[in-house]
């Protein structure tokens, strides 16, 4: 588990446990790039349910 959140992050996980300020911003992180993902999945519905 511990690779995979360094690989993802940058940062270990219990570096990210430890440190408060490096946990806020991987969930900074995470929280933008679910927004990110919402908005692409409402503008692929969009298209999809378009009139032709």
């Amino acid at each position: 588990m511990d690779q995979a959140f360094r690989s993802t992050h940058g940062i270990g996980y219990v570096d990210y446990q430890n440190n408060a300020e490096l946990r806020m911003r991987v969930e900074m992180n995470r929280d933008r790039d679910y927004e990110l993902g919402q908005q692409v999945v409402a503008r692929l519905e969009r298209q999809v349910h378009r009139d032709l």
